[in-house]
């Protein structure tokens, strides 16, 4: 009998038939046993009823849209939540992380970002799941504050002290989360475009220096709009970026 753990399950949600036999064939080459839906409706039932390991929904569906998938999951569950849709407005990201959804990634999508962020989202639930006596879940579970900026990993929370009482949260994805928390691990040093990526992704996921910078005007653009005057994230050219206390 083999003592190898259950491979995760992963809820695909998609009205798009091509979408859905893609995506599942490439998460099953990769280990993952994956259930599919093609409705909001019939999704939410299962989702309650039998709940995967994470589940990756789309937001424009028939009968219940995905938005409403996730609010009504949220009143009965925590399953890790993964918006996958052709709309890519910030506003639709901020309100599906503010709705407790944990990463959004707008189509077309590489499958290999999606594999990859779904890795991300499981090792974060995987970590906050270890018991307290666990080596090292002091590092995983402590708040990370850096002058006004405050981290807490464990439940993948930010929020930002905009002065005069007003302190603000900023709904960040998993990979905007990462590149952060790299960045204000270490304030004052610069890190660079490489040591980001290997931050936020896997070696066998390919993404250029344009994909780190974009990610970096998303994440200034994010606290400005709490803040704005926001300067905690500073650009040097042909080095990096660093993250400034101040």
């Amino acid at each position: 009998m083999s003592d190898a753990p259950a491979p995760p399950v992963i809820a695909l949600v998609d009205d798009d038939r091509n979408i859905l036999t893609s995506v599942s064939i490439a998460l099953q080459a990769e280990g993952f046993t994956v259930r599919m839906y093609s409705d909001g409706d019939s999704a939410l039932k299962a989702l309650l009823d039998n709940p995967p390991d994470l589940a990756v929904l789309d937001i424009k569906m028939p009968r219940m849209d995905g938005m409403e998938v996730l609010r009504r999951l949220r009143e009965k569950s925590q399953v890790p939540v993964i918006f996958l849709t052709s709309k890519d407005t910030e506003i639709d990201e901020a309100l599906g992380l503010a709705m407790g959804a944990d990463d959004y990634i707008g189509k077309p999508f590489s499958q290999r970002l999606l594999i990859e962020r779904i890795r991300a989202v499981l090792r974060r639930v995987a970590n906050r799941k270890l018991p307290p006596e666990s080596e090292g879940e002091a590092a995983i579970a402590e708040p990370i504050i850096r002058g006004r900026l405050t981290m807490d990993p464990a439940r993948h929370r930010v929020t930002w002290d905009a002065g005069e009482g007003r302190r603000g949260d900023v709904a960040l994805t998993v990979t905007e989360f990462m590149i952060l928390e790299t960045l204000a691990s270490r304030p004052g040093f610069v890190k660079s475009r490489d040591q980001l990526m290997d931050a936020a992704y896997q070696d066998d996921v390919y993404v250029d220096d344009r994909t780190i910078d974009s990610h970096i005007k998303r994440l200034r653009k994010k606290f400005r709009a709490v803040d704005h005057e926001f300067k905690g994230i500073e650009t040097l050219y042909g080095v990096g970026y660093r993250f400034n206390e101040a």
